[in-house]
């Protein structure tokens, strides 16, 4: 399940309390660095645009998050996700992902999601792809290196 997050949020995990009533999952969803830089993202991309981020929730548990990465250009939407490391290869980003395409289909303003994957994570990779996501190409970041990017046609 996917829950839009708030500033509360990122603030109860930053001080590592699990917001909303919820649990936490028994490895951290990202260091405290990534966390500060999702919060200060999501701050930035709901000034124009909601929602920003989710928390992806399994069995009462906060195991991960999905953000949009930047403010949404004519339609299109990146997304990126994290799920922490006791909770992986379970299912639930491939869940989570699902959901997002779900909410992106229904709304107005969305067209296309696109994401990007490092050549090496087969597990991101098989995430996208078994949500309809198709490799679109190749690119070299200076931080993360050569990437895989993908796209997700959500309306015509």
């Amino acid at each position: 399940m996917i829950i839009e997050t708030d500033a509360a949020d990122y603030a109860a995990l930053l001080d590592g309390r699990a917001p909303r009533g919820l649990t936490l999952a028994d490895s951290p969803i990202a260091p405290p660095e990534i966390l500060q830089m999702l919060a200060g993202l999501a701050e930035r991309v709901s000034a124009t645009f909601a929602p920003a981020s989710w928390l992806i929730v399994e069995d009462g548990a906060v195991v991960g998050l999905c953000s949009i990465t930047r403010p949404p250009e004519g339609g299109n939407i990146d997304i990126g996700y994290g799920i922490a490391p006791d909770r992986q290869r379970r299912g639930s980003a491939t869940q989570a992902i699902g959901s997002v395409v779900e909410w992106a289909r229904a709304a107005p303003n969305v067209t296309a999601i696109t994401a990007e994957t490092a050549l090496d994570n087969a597990a991101s990779q098989r995430v996208l792809e078994r949500n309809g996501f198709e490799r679109v190409g190749e690119r070299f970041d200076a931080e993360d290196g050569q990437l895989i990017c993908w796209h997700c046609l959500v309306a015509e």
